[in-house]
């Protein structure tokens, strides 16, 4: 695995950590950072041994989105310059959203812009106590980008959506919990270790139905149930035939400790989970 100056990555058991690391500009995205983000991806996607990703960010905050400071130095662009320089992010966007791992955000401190967008792209969002969210772009005259236009309706609504939007107003643990942007809310010192808990959970899983059902999920918000049933089909078809499944039914029968569990919520965020 290359070495990365915007990044920190490490695989242990199965559990790859992805750490966004500018702590000095609360891990403000910059071009550096989204090619990285790029590159990391898709070995990550080739890379077997990784059964589950976690993501989070340097220094207590996630990622205070794109490095403005960067975009006011970078000197006047065409059209056609920033629609090029737009493809990193579109890179990005795809690889972390079409990843065939389950993928979990841990949001601690601000996400504001493009960290936001990046947390909405996990399959599963976590966040602190002290998290604060915002879709900021509209403070500086921009719109989302990393997919947010595309995932944060389908999470939120299309009206709730256009007023984070419009409003570039911050939200909070609470509110991210109500909307259904974060599953649980966890205090910060516990926030990691319960992704992690989490992660580890998924490494007893089948990567074959986990990398299937993901893949089909992500396909039904804008399928019709015909297409979602032959989805089911032949996906059941590949998920079945596993040895998998075998050893599954086979702990059943035995009464043995099923393969996959999925952890308990720890003391720090018992009450606050979100499991609808």
């Amino acid at each position: 695995m290359a070495d990365y100056e915007t990044l920190r990555y490490r695989v242990e058991e199965g559990v790859a950590t992805l750490t966004l690391h500018r702590p000095e500009s609360k891990n403000a995205i910059d071009p550096a950072m989204a090619d990285e983000l790029g590159d990391l991806l898709q070995a990550i996607r080739r890379d077997a041994e990784v059964r589950a990703l976690v993501i989070h960010g340097a220094g207590g905050a996630f990622s205070a989105g794109g490095d403005v400071r960067g975009m006011s130095q970078a000197g006047p662009r065409t059209a056609a310059q920033i629609r090029a320089g737009m493809e990193r992010y579109r890179r990005v966007t795809l690889e972390l959203h079409q990843l065939d791992r389950p993928v979990i955000a841990a949001v601690d401190g601000v996400a504001y812009g493009a960290g936001f967008s990046l947390a909405l792209l996990a399959d599963i969002v976590l966040v602190s106590d002290r998290a604060r969210l915002s879709m900021v772009f509209q403070r500086i005259g921009l719109i989302p980008d990393f997919g947010a236009l595309y995932t944060l309706p389908r999470i939120v609504g299309m009206q709730r959506a256009k007023e984070l939007v419009f409003s570039a107003r911050e939200i909070g643990p609470a509110e991210a919990l109500a909307m259904g942007i974060a599953m649980e809310v966890c205090a910060a010192d516990a926030l990691l270790a319960r992704a992690h808990a989490m992660a580890r959970g998924f490494c007893g899983a089948s990567a074959a139905a986990l990398a299937i059902g993901k893949q089909a999920l992500n396909a039904s918000l804008q399928s019709e149930l015909a297409t979602m049933l032959e989805l089911e089909a032949s996906g059941q078809a590949v998920a079945a035939g596993s040895d998998y499944l075998k050893e599954a039914a086979r702990r059943f029968i035995a009464k043995e400790p099923a393969q996959f569990r999925w952890p308990a919520s720890t003391p720090s965020n018992q009450g606050t989970s979100h499991n609808a």
